[in-house]
């Protein structure tokens, strides 16, 4: 029987070499993620930001004794307006948020920073409650349409960051600051009474106390550039109501409220430097 000779001990050693070159061409690098102390970094991000809770307006009973100023042809019939409660997550469901951040490295696992970011969502319509007539011995709905909802953030915060998990560094982060919400205007209708209190201020431009918590991934793709995806919980205080239209009507209670508790899921590009 014929023996095949050993295998000579330097090719051995060549595809040894070749197949551990072969492995690291095809492995993922590993950077260096998060911040250094000292360091800068910026990013700009975008996502959504979806209502857990709190009302656009709150809910009231009011009488008006006569529907004529509204419609003549109703002059001298009364009613009792019945309005409901309505929540951010009614009207205006999901918004889209974006903006921008610079961040400063106190060490390896911890910054601070500041940041800008828009939200926005488009208008909604929705049945707010009835108007209930004796004189029929029916209830009317009643719908009201609110304009757009766009707020301005302005925030700073601290982030902490964690030990990489795989190639990503989970971190969480707190932050406090202030939030402009654009006026908005609404108009109300009573369709099968012919009523309709068209685009009348609802609510002032103000600013109020926002804060949030964040959790998140920081996924490094280059030695200077990652990926971030992060969730978590904003809060906005209230808004001003403006009364001037609708106080007449004794609604002028239902706007005294505005605030908004949101989570938001976004993705973002960040480069250090």
């Amino acid at each position: 029987m014929r023996m095949q000779s050993p295998e000579p001990q330097g090719v051995k050693m060549k595809q040894s070499i070749l197949l551990s070159s072969a492995l690291c061409l095809f492995a993922p690098a590993a950077f260096a993620a998060g911040p250094q102390a000292g360091s800068w970094s910026w990013s700009v991000f975008g996502g959504v930001d979806r209502p857990l809770s709190g009302d656009v307006h709150d809910g009231a009973t009011a009488a008006v004794p006569d529907l004529g100023p509204l419609n003549p042809d109703l002059a001298g019939v009364g009613a009792e307006l019945r309005i409901r409660s309505r929540g951010h997550d009614d009207i205006y469901g999901s918004a889209t948020s974006y903006g921008l951040e610079f961040s400063y490295g106190i060490d390896d696992r911890s910054e601070v920073f500041g940041q800008v970011r828009r939200t926005q969502a488009d208008k909604g319509t929705v049945q707010v409650g009835g108007a209930f007539v004796p004189a029929l011995s029916t209830t009317l709905p009643v719908r009201g349409t609110f304009g757009d909802y766009t707020a301005l953030t302005l925030e700073g915060g601290y982030r902490r960051y964690f030990g990489e998990l795989g190639p990503t560094r989970p971190f969480v982060a707190g932050r406090l600051g202030a939030t402009r919400t654009d006026a908005i205007r609404a108009t109300f209708a009573i369709p099968d009474a012919a009523i309709t209190i068209a685009d009348v201020p609802f609510t002032k431009s103000k600013w109020s106390a926002s804060a949030g918590i964040d959790l998140g991934l920081l996924i490094p793709v280059s030695e200077k550039v990652s990926i971030t995806a992060q969730t978590g919980v904003r809060y906005v205080a209230d808004l001003q109501g403006d009364d001037s239209a609708i106080g007449g009507l004794g609604l002028g209670s239902i706007n005294d409220t505005g605030k908004r508790v949101s989570y938001p899921v976004s993705v973002g590009l960040r480069v250090d430097f």
